[in-house]
């Protein structure tokens, strides 16, 4: 009896250290699910000022190269009609590995036909752009990755995204990779707001 207590309690780390990495490679799994899904992008900010309250919420769409934010106006209240909604995930980008740091980023460009771009930024410009592999590729695409608990975008390890205001209801996003607003690369008198980029599962169609 003494000894089959003793045995017990001798495997009890062994059977914790076990339930324990099964519940780590669960929530492996689950993370690199949740990496391919194919979401959208809503930006969230401070409503504390009016800039704020304009954008807070807006969806992030595609339109000539550039991601913007779909900001409601009177003219078009459900955004422009040739923006396409951000509809993309990570991807190891070619010939580049960042490890647990993050990957690359994609998303279509148009529903018909399917066709994917990478997101990047310019390294320039500091403006958060999209295209084929050769557009991307002297820029900086990656590492992109999220927040552990949150799910927001990351970009190089932090969240760094502005976005800057080109006129009535018409703002474009940036990275603030030097975390100065920018200073030096934007007009001073020019709106901008810091944002979070959060992932948003796309809503399930019905099939066929």
């Amino acid at each position: 009896m003494v000894l089959g207590i003793l045995t017990s309690i001798a495997a009890c780390p062994a059977i914790i250290g076990t339930t324990e990495a099964i519940r780590q490679g669960q929530r492996q799994s689950a993370k690199e699910r949740h990496r391919g899904v194919k979401s959208g992008l809503v930006v969230q900010c401070s409503t504390r000022s009016a800039a704020g309250r304009e954008i807070n919420g807006c969806e992030v769409v595609l339109s000539d190269n550039k991601l913007y934010l779909s900001v409601p106006t009177d003219e078009f209240p459900d955004g422009q009609p040739d923006d396409h909604p951000f509809a993309g995930y990570f991807l190891p980008f070619p010939e580049r590995s960042w490890g647990r740091l993050g990957e690359g980023f994609v998303s279509t460009i148009s529903d018909d036909p399917p066709q994917l771009n990478w997101i990047y930024v310019d390294q320039d410009t500091f403006e958060v752009k999209y295209g084929l592999r050769a557009d991307a590729e002297p820029h900086i695409v990656g590492p992109w990755d999220v927040t552990p608990v949150d799910k927001r975008v990351t970009l190089e390890g932090w969240e760094g995204f502005i976005a800057v205001k080109y006129g009535p209801g018409e703002w474009a996003l940036y990275f603030d990779k030097e975390d100065d607003d920018l200073k030096g690369i934007l007009d001073p008198e020019m709106r901008r707001k810091e944002v979070e980029l959060v992932r948003k599962e796309r809503k399930q169609r019905r099939p066929g």
